[in-house]
């Protein structure tokens, strides 16, 4: 056994089906009187039934999230905080309203307290992203940390089928980084294998039938542990690239997460076997996990070419160079000769390669 250090991060998750009943509760017991409730446009009705549920703790609605949370949202969302009086944040959606809210929390010191409607994981982070000028910056501070998550899968049945395969493929990348991270620890391994394979099971099935509660259930499991894994370890190049592909290209963070995965995998692979045995046992003892990968992501409809996101042949060098210019762990050593050839297979849609 090799020596580690396991930090746990300090909060609170409510699941269950009909959990959202319980979210007065766990506002009232943190002591907030006037939360302002965060969500994207697509998510406004939702937001309105969390609000609807909070009654006259509900301080507002502010459905202007955005993806890769741009910093003049940021300060919308603050100074819309300030004038309100709010004393808090609920956070509904997905990764961009979770974003947002934790950007308050950064800059105001509001608490946030999460309701996902996707299976982005961010929830169980305290890793914070800002975009500006077309550059993204992230950052961990326990801030931001969400104080208590209310997993409710009911809140997920009206995610359509495509977004929640990208979604579920953006939190197995979580498990995937967090099985060969440098600060990886036993305790974060378990919870990564166990969360993959939820994953894998749940997508599907839910692809087969989308209102199936019991695989929507399960695939909300899976993403609550990837996410806890994301806030435990350190991300490596997955991460590393698609924070580059969307904040200088804009690119649709769940989809681009869903392209790149298998590719980064199967070039992480030779240098992290036990990561690599991980992955494929979630996916039935796949010889090829990354190939496997690739092939259950076109199974299920998902996107596997960055090129039908957007990214031009020419964005290939400039994005190489951007992650390289600064250093980060990971388990192969990245040249700017395999991240060209990784990331023009990714944008050509071929199948991932060592």
């Amino acid at each position: 056994m090799r020596a580690f250090t396991y930090d746990a991060l300090p909060m609170r998750v409510v699941f269950g089906p009909g959990s959202l009943a319980r979210l007065p509760e766990e506002v009232a017991a943190l002591g907030l009187t006037r939360v302002l409730v965060l969500c994207s446009p697509e998510q406004e009705a939702t937001g309105q039934q969390v609000a609807a549920a909070l009654g006259d703790r509900a301080a507002g609605v502010l459905a202007e999230a955005r993806m890769h949370v741009p910093v003049e949202v940021a300060h919308a969302a603050r100074d819309r905080a300030a004038q309100l009086g709010a004393d808090g944040c609920v956070a509904v959606g997905g990764g961009s309203a979770v974003g947002l809210g934790k950007a308050v929390a950064l800059e105001h010191g509001l608490p946030v307290i999460a309701v996902p409607t996707t299976y982005a994981g961010s929830e169980m982070t305290p890793v914070w992203g800002l975009t500006e000028g077309g550059t993204k910056r992230t950052g961990r501070d326990r801030r931001v940390l969400p104080v208590s998550v209310v997993y409710d899968p009911e809140l997920t049945t009206t995610l359509p089928v495509a977004m929640s395969v990208t979604s579920g493929i953006n939190a197995l990348a979580h498990a995937v980084e967090g099985l060969y991270a440098p600060d990886a620890t036993p305790v974060v391994s378990l919870m990564a294998a166990d969360g993959a394979r939820a994953l894998v099971g749940a997508l599907p099935r839910l692809v087969a039938d989308p209102t199936d509660l019991a695989a929507r259930g399960d695939a909300q499991y899976g993403a609550w542990l990837c996410g806890a894994v994301l806030g435990a370890t350190t991300m490596s190049l997955h991460h590393k690239l698609c924070h580059a592909l969307g904040g200088t290209l804009d690119l649709p963070h769940a989809p681009t997460h869903t392209v790149v995965l298998p590719h980064v995998l199967a070039f992480n692979a030779p240098a992290a076997p036990e990561a690599a045995a991980a992955v494929s046992a979630a996916l039935g003892g796949a010889e090829d996990p990354a190939r496997a990968l690739w092939d259950l992501v076109g199974e299920l409809g998902g996107p596997r070419s960055l090129a039908e996101l957007g990214m031009a042949a020419d964005d290939v060098g400039r994005i190489a160079d951007q992650v390289l210019a600064a250093p980060y762990g990971n388990p192969r050593e990245v040249t700017r000769e395999g991240l060209v050839t990784l990331l023009r297979r990714a944008r050509e849609g071929r199948p991932p390669t060592a």
